[in-house]
């Protein structure tokens, strides 16, 4: 199995409780941990990672920020979401478990289970 990424905010309960389900499961060898408020995606591993997170680009982004509403954006396309999380790393959905083939959204944290079986 390759290495799973977890991208992560520490402050995020669900993002926690996901790190400790995958810990539990699968020790911490296997999993890498990006914190992506303190390293944000570019636009390029943004654009990646929508590509292989179920729901795309618009499961990817936290539409109840008030940044994202500020944004007045009615029916946006997927650049400009992705476009907004470069700008703004805290529209980014959170926990994301990504294998490198698909990504899924830990919310609730069992839902990253799918992703292991499918290893």
């Amino acid at each position: 199995m390759s290495t799973l990424k977890l991208y992560h905010n520490p402050r995020c309960s669900k993002s926690r409780e996901t790190l400790t389900l995958l810990q539990s499961r699968l020790g911490s060898e296997g999993i890498e941990v990006v914190r992506y408020l303190d390293t944000p995606l570019d636009r390029h591993a943004l654009e990646a990672l929508s590509l292989r997170l179920v729901g795309g680009a618009s499961a990817l982004t936290r539409e109840n920020e008030a940044e994202w509403k500020a944004l007045g954006l009615k029916s946006p396309s997927d650049a400009q979401r992705l476009d907004a999380i470069v700008a703004t790393p805290k529209l980014m959905q959170r926990p994301i478990l990504d294998d490198g083939r698909g990504a899924i959204i830990g919310r609730p944290p069992e839902d990253v289970l799918a992703l292991l079986d499918d290893a």
